[in-house]
């Protein structure tokens, strides 16, 4: 395989109104981020990927744009986010944007235009329908909140929206729309990002005429916009303006199969994407959505991480993560509050030893976990007071019974602000922060990790220095072992006359390991664990809760 820069990076996700506040009125900042960046420089990455920093009326937290080309006032100003640039490229980090395009926030002067009249400029840039005389214009749910379809009263016609209703769908069958996107991207790239994280780029396009969709709880419709007939099109337009740059792109595709993937990535003239962030493996603890809880399932998460690693394998790139601004935190999902260091670095190595490019969220280097707030209104999710209203509505649960399901699954657990230290308001900000703080942050927080050299966060220092410039975990080749058991998870990476083994216990009962036929684990050197002593027996050991141990093999011929 070809070795590009992207394929040697680890990537920090900064989800910016959680993570530092530098002028005490609650809310993260730009300015608080450059104070921050030796810390994440310390880390060993070298990228940087912020979630939304446009300006925005904030009903989807900033996946909600009223203007592509400035910052959100309340993160600072353009000239803020230039310096960050400047100093992370003197640091070696490249800097990544989220790029939105399925939809923009009503507040857009597009929107705004557009919703005026039929017969304007940017009449066209939105998706507009008249009803079907009381009706709808079709059956669609979206994503977030209710049908996919809004009624405007100037235009007498409504509005397509798969996510929130202030999230109205842009139509990018319009070219002017397409070469809207090209001018944004071009703004950023020539100021000097290199590259962009493509939110729900596999929602650009929608089916033709769009028709009804099979009736779901949720997301009616689904079929007709996840993977629509000028998807690849228009992909190729936005990579086409890429390739005019040293441009790093990742898709995010909801419900995108590894096949999807393998035709979007592939190496080649071709290539739309450099890599595709997959769901797949996020659902080892639920049935196609988080809130849908199930319990966790070991064999499910390693039959999806597996199928990514094996069918991407020589054709595309993988993306790997366990946690960002989406998704519950994982310690709390697959891991053991009651074991956070151990569990914690037991899944740290589980995914970072894979092959692919790793992305780490914001708190994930110091086992920040998930939060119980004590009202519903306590809450500030669109996506969070939605599934309150389903299932108060279908399944007549009680607020006491939502709030112990929310505190497991909302993805607003990922959103309370880093906790730094044992200060007040974990050292976030000094005044009234705008979401709540973890109570756990006097026992949870960087300053007392940072001199522990156990501590987790040095735990994913050394994994992070270990990956960088190590041939055989960047581009080796992945292998597992053990596929049946409901308590490990065993992999290989292999190349040329090295090998890697890692060992992975998701028990806190003690498990039997014994080593594949071809591993004598006398002759290896233990890499990682998560326990300072590390026996074995005959060729083999008992596991301590959620114990990882990874040792490299150097092979005679």
């Amino acid at each position: 395989m070809e070795k590009k820069w992207y394929r040697t990076m680890s990537v920090y996700q900064i989800w910016t109104r959680s993570f530092c506040d530098s002028n005490g009125d609650g809310i993260g900042d730009l300015p608080g981020v450059l104070s921050k960046l030796d810390y994440i420089e310390s880390l060993g990455v070298n990228g940087i990927w912020f979630s939304p920093i446009y300006p925005t009326p904030n009903a989807d937290y900033g996946y909600d744009i009223s203007d592509y080309m400035n910052i959100n006032p309340e993160f600072g100003t353009l000239e803020d986010f230039k310096k960050i640039l400047d100093e992370a490229h003197k640091r070696g980090m490249k800097v990544f944007m989220d790029l939105v395009i399925n939809h923009t926030s009503d507040e857009h002067e597009w929107f705004k235009e557009s919703s005026k009249s039929a017969d304007n400029p940017y009449s066209d840039y939105y998706i507009w329908r008249k009803g079907r005389g009381k009706k709808k214009p079709n059956n669609w749910l979206s994503v977030f909140e209710g049908s996919a379809w809004e009624y405007n009263k100037n235009r007498d016609e409504y509005y397509l929206h798969v996510f929130a209703k202030k999230q109205p769908d842009l139509n990018m069958d319009n070219p002017k729309v397409r070469d809207e996107v090209k001018k944004i991207m071009r703004f950023w790239l020539d100021m000097g990002v290199d590259g962009f994280r493509e939110d729900v780029i596999t929602f650009i396009s929608k089916a033709e005429g769009l028709p009804n969709g099979f009736p779901l709880p949720v997301a009616t419709g689904v079929e007709h916009y996840k993977h629509g007939p000028h998807l690849e099109e228009y992909l190729r337009e936005f990579r086409d303006v890429q390739n005019e740059y040293d441009c790093f792109a990742v898709g995010e595709g909801p419900m995108t199969s590894v096949k999807d993937a393998v035709k979007f990535c592939t190496e080649g003239k071709d290539k739309l994407l450099d890599m595709m962030i997959s769901f797949d493996h996020m659902n080892a603890d639920c049935f196609m959505a988080d809130w849908v809880k199930t319990p966790f399932n070991l064999r499910k998460l390693k039959s999806a991480m597996s199928t990514w690693q094996n069918e991407m394998y020589g054709k595309g790139w993988n993306c790997l993560y366990i946690e960002n601004h989406d998704h519950a935190r994982v310690i709390d999902r697959y891991g053991s509050p009651k074991y956070r260091r151990e569990s914690g670095k037991m899944l740290a190595a589980m995914y970072l030893l894979q092959w692919g490019t790793p992305f780490i969220y914001q708190g994930q280097e110091i086992g920040m976990g998930n939060i119980r707030l004590d009202r519903v209104g306590d809450y500030k999710d669109v996506l969070t007071f939605n599934n309150y209203r389903l299932f108060s509505k279908l399944l007549h649960y009680s607020d006491e019974k939502f709030l112990d399901l929310a505190a497991k699954v909302s993805r607003e657990n990922a959103r309370t602000p880093v906790q730094w230290n044992s200060e007040k308001n974990a050292g976030f900000t000094t005044g009234e922060p705008w979401f709540k703080v973890n109570e756990n942050y006097r026992e949870i927080n960087v300053e007392a990790q940072e001199n522990d050299p156990d501590s987790l966060l040095n735990f994913y220092r050394k994994l992070i220095a270990y990956r960088r410039g190590n041939d055989l975990v960047v581009y080796g080749k992945y292998k597992e072992y053990y596929h049946s058991s409901s308590d490990l998870y065993v992999y290989e990476r292999k190349r040329k006359n090295e090998r890697l083994l890692v060992i992975c216990s998701f028990r806190e009962k003690p498990v039997k390991f014994k080593a594949p036929v071809n591993y004598d684990l006398s002759r290896g050197e233990v890499v990682f664990s998560n326990y300072k002593d590390c026996p074995i027996d005959g060729n083999g050991f008992v596991t301590k809760p959620y114990e990882v141990r990874v040792y490299h093999f150097m092979d005679n011929n």
